[in-house]
């Protein structure tokens, strides 16, 4: 789904813009993916789940994502190096469509910058313009306090746990946390 973009300043002063990713910049989107999974532990997945994304897959999933009448998927740029990507999905069945999910990931030289907090006001705002949607849902890996005090300045609260459902390279377990932030 195409929405406007968003510019705002960061902290640091530097501008950024908030906007659809296009299909042209498959390459940096790439990147920006294959290094945000390798930086942290806190994102579900790993460097190896990106071994067989190519510039053509990536192209793909952008051109799918801006089409889809379901899913809004927002990129930060700062200057023309991407700092973040955020998505919005509205559940579509009867039974769940007054829910929608929120993922984003920015690239720890980007934190504490008010990327998060800029993408969060925006995926909110463009839920509250669907009247099916009643609550916002997301996860996220034990540990990452940064990130639960986010989502808990948004108004998001624990709902639930999975048990050691994440488990890394060393073999160390984790939990996922659940939360919900009730819009109506």
């Amino acid at each position: 789904m195409i929405t406007e973009e968003i510019n705002f300043t960061l902290k640091d002063g530097r501008r950024a813009v908030l906007r659809n990713p296009k299909e042209e910049e498959a390459e940096e989107l790439l990147d920006y993916f294959r290094t945000a999974v390798g930086e942290t532990d806190f994102l579900l997945m790993c460097p190896q789940d990106c071994e067989n994304y190519t510039a053509e897959s990536e192209r793909a999933f952008i051109r799918g994502m801006n089409c889809s009448d379901n899913v809004i998927m927002l990129t930060c740029f700062v200057g023309k190096e991407v700092a973040g990507n955020c998505q919005l999905t509205f559940k579509t069945n009867v039974k769940e469509r007054h829910r929608a999910t929120i993922d984003l990931a920015i690239l720890r030289k980007f934190w504490n910058l008010g990327i998060g907090s800029a993408m969060f006001e925006n995926l909110i705002s463009l839920a509250l313009r669907n009247e099916d949607i009643l609550q916002l849902e997301l996860d996220f890996l034990e540990g990452n306090v940064r990130a639960r005090a986010l989502y808990e300045k948004f108004g998001f609260r624990i709902t639930g746990v999975k048990p050691n459902a994440i488990r890394l390279n060393d073999g160390k377990l984790y939990n996922i946390y659940s939360m919900v932030k009730k819009l109506r």
